[in-house]
C-alpha cells in the first residue's frame, strides 16, 4: 500500500477560490504554489465548507466579524463542521495523521490569526450612508474568524489536537513559504 496517511484540511477557497467574494482573488482556481508541493509529498485533503457561500452564495457582499457572530451562523458553522469532525474520528481511529488546517488570514470566517471587523457595517443605503466611512473603519484584529472558532471548539470537545496554518491572501508566496517549511 502506497498511503503515507497524512492528511491536511483546507479552507474551502485554497481548492476553489470561485466561492470567494467577488473581486477577491489572488490565483485563477486553485492555490497551485501551496497545492502542488503538498501532492507531491502525498499529503490527502479534507476540503472544509465554505461557510459564506453556503450561507448567502456566490453573489454576496463582503462581510466582517461582527456580521457571523450570530448564533445563526454559529449554528450554520457547527452543522457544516460536525461531520468534518466525524471524518477526523474516523481517520484517527484508523492509524491516519491529521497534519494541520490551513485556513485564510484576514476572513471574517477562515481567519486562523487574523479577522477582519469594522465599526457601522450594517446600514441602510440611504442618504446618511457613507461608503468612505464605512470602508475606514474596516480593521484587521488579531482573532480567529467565527468559523475557526466554532472548529476549533468542536475540536476541544472531541479530544483533537490540531495545528493550524494560515494563508495570507496579501502575500501568498511567503505565507505558503512558510507553511512548506513547517510541513517539511
Amino acid at each position: 500500500m502506497h498511503r503515507n496517511k497524512k492528511i491536511i484540511l483546507l479552507s474551502h477557497c485554497i481548492l476553489n477560490v470561485n466561492s470567494k467574494v467577488n473581486g477577491i482573488a489572488n490565483y485563477k482556481g486553485s492555490l497551485e504554489e501551496l497545492m502542488v508541493p503538498l501532492i507531491q509529498k502525498g499529503f490527502g485533503f479534507i476540503q472544509l465548507p465554505c461557510p459564506e457561500t453556503l450561507h448567502c452564495g456566490v453573489k454576496r457582499w463582503g462581510q466582517v466579524k461582527e456580521q457571523l457572530e450570530t448564533p445563526y451562523f454559529k449554528k450554520h458553522c457547527k452543522n457544516l463542521l460536525e461531520p468534518i469532525i466525524e471524518q477526523i474520528i474516523d481517520y484517527q481511529n484508523n492509524e491516519y495523521e491529521i497534519i494541520a488546517c490551513i485556513g485564510i488570514d484576514k476572513s471574517p470566517s477562515c481567519g486562523v490569526n487574523l479577522s477582519c471587523r469594522a465599526n457601522n457595517w450594517g446600514k441602510e443605503f440611504d442618504k446618511s450612508f457613507s461608503l468612505e466611512e464605512i470602508i475606514s473603519s474596516l480593521r484587521f484584529v488579531n482573532e480567529e474568524g467565527v468559523f475557526i472558532e466554532v472548529f476549533k471548539k468542536l475540536l476541544d470537545e472531541n479530544n483533537i489536537h490540531l495545528n493550524f496554518l494560515a494563508i495570507d491572501e496579501a502575500n501568498p508566496k511567503t505565507s505558503v513559504e512558510k507553511i512548506l517549511k513547517e510541513l517539511n
